[in-house]
């Protein structure tokens, strides 16, 4: 069995990072402190916790640049826009922070004679947080903070192909002062993190990644009546009405589908435009896909980066093959990106039409840098094609006509619906989905309630 961990990098495929997973006896040593630091901390106030949180998140702001790089060499996003994920994630933490004082606040009820009651939320105990490498700290944030904030204690297990970010976050931690405990991670094995998940010790999960490991965190965790959050994969649509701003529908949609190289569960991955400016829509989006400029990405010029690995790269190329074998057209020639070759990770991005939803391209998610994009007739008929799907993560639409937009979005089946916006995370917005795309909430006031449970208090006065 090998007991290290080796991240490659997709830059180079050279060994980027390489560290030990962690040995049965560290495993328990960590749960086993996990337990005596929940009793500790659920007790401290809420003043105290956001004190420690915040200094977490100035530690981690701080070294941002050297935070940027390590995002770029070990899951391959552009330098140019690897520092972007800091700034989302601060918007993100000190929002939840901000969020806690009321969303955590006791419900006090109606006055009654003769009773006091009220409803106080009280820490699950220990939140086992496993987070994934597309957007490292974006995804892992939305639980470490507000579950710390609710006094809770966080155990992280994070991708193997991006360990520092563990790393990073267990820093920031110890130069916040944050009690010992309180925050730890582990670099676990998939046997070993099913062992964790299966531990008394663990009260809540906090899983984000794909359908399978959201199966996975289900069946082991079976019967132990935990509190589980999902957030799993995606293949969100984009309908481009016949009365859009055209070229904001282009410039958004294009960045949604090939920013981060398409690896977004959130990310646009089908596009449905009016026919009436179909044609239009689609010579426009070519024409800024091709200013794409795909290349290593520790290159500041460089504004498509590759995949996480060649098997990844090989996935999606596959599905473009088996498209264009059953009709599709492809607008892009990959030979104008010279990095785009065979077995590599590097992939130019695509734009396919003459697609439909007996295609893979349009049903089963992608995860790489490519859309299909379909003409309509309707309103009823775009309606009809984005529900047509297994998830249900994000929808947009496009349009000026703000109260008819509205009325799409409340047919949809989605957990997020955008106007005039895509692939976005407003921290105030619960994040949720529907469908294969999960189960469960994070962010916002609501991202609490998940993360607490409800203790009620009759008391009946002497009155």
């Amino acid at each position: 069995m090998n007991d290290t961990l080796k991240t490659y990098s997709p830059i180079d495929n050279s060994l980027y990072v390489e560290r030990a997973f962690a040995k049965d006896d560290e495993i328990q040593f960590a749960l086993d402190r996990s337990l005596s630091a929940k009793k500790l901390w659920a007790n401290t106030t809420l003043s105290e916790r956001e004190r420690y949180c915040s200094a977490a998140v100035d530690a981690l702001v701080a070294n941002k640049d050297e935070i940027a790089w390590e995002i770029c060499w070990q899951m391959g996003r552009p330098i140019s826009s690897a520092a972007g994920e800091i700034n989302g994630f601060e918007e993100r933490a000190r929002y939840m922070i901000a969020a806690a004082s009321a969303a955590l606040a006791p419900i006090m009820l109606p006055e009654k004679t003769g009773f006091i009651r009220y409803i106080k939320r009280e820490p699950l105990g220990v939140t086992f947080v496993i987070a994934p490498w597309n957007y490292p700290y974006l995804t892992a944030v939305n639980a470490i903070i507000p579950a710390i904030m609710a006094g809770n204690v966080v155990l992280l297990k994070h991708s193997a192909q991006t360990p520092l970010v563990a790393e990073r976050f267990a820093q920031a931690f110890r130069e916040a002062n944050l009690p010992e405990g309180v925050f730890q991670y582990l670099h676990l094995t998939h046997a070993d993190t099913e062992k964790v998940l299966y531990h008394p010790a663990i009260n809540n999960v906090a899983f984000t990644g794909s359908v399978a490991g959201g199966e996975m965190v289900e069946r082991v965790t079976a019967g132990r009546f935990l509190n589980i959050g999902l957030e799993l994969g995606g293949k969100d649509p984009g309908y481009v009405r016949f009365d859009a701003d055209i070229d904001h529908a282009v410039e958004t949609l294009v960045d949604g589908a090939f920013f981060n190289s398409g690896q977004s569960c959130c990310g646009i991955e089908r596009i449905y435009v009016h026919r009436d400016v179909y044609e239009q829509f689609v010579n426009k989006a070519v024409a800024l896909t091709m200013q794409y400029r795909l290349g290593r990405p520790d290159d500041p010029n460089t504004t498509l980066g590759p995949l996480v690995r060649s098997s990844a790269a090989e996935f999606v190329r596959g599905q473009i093959r088996e498209a264009l074998a059953q009709g599709a057209v492809a607008h892009i020639d990959s030979q104008k990106f010279v990095m785009d070759q065979p077995g590599s990770a590097y992939m130019a991005p695509q734009i396919l039409t003459e697609v439909n939803h007996k295609m893979r391209i349009m049903t089963e998610e992608t995860f790489g840098p490519v859309v299909g994009i379909m003409p309509v007739d309707s309103d009823d008929e775009a309606i009809a094609l984005m529900n047509d799907s297994d998830y249900g993560l994000t929808a947009a639409v496009f349009t000026q006509d703000i109260e008819q937009g509205i009325a799409i979005g409340e047919q949809l089946q989605t957990g997020t619906f955008f106007i005039n916006r895509c692939d976005y995370l407003d921290p105030a917005l619960a994040w949720t989905g529907v469908k294969n795309s999960g189960r469960g909430c994070t962010l916002s006031s609501i991202g609490y309630e998940v993360l607490t449970r409800p203790k009620s208090f009759h008391i009946k006065t002497n009155n």
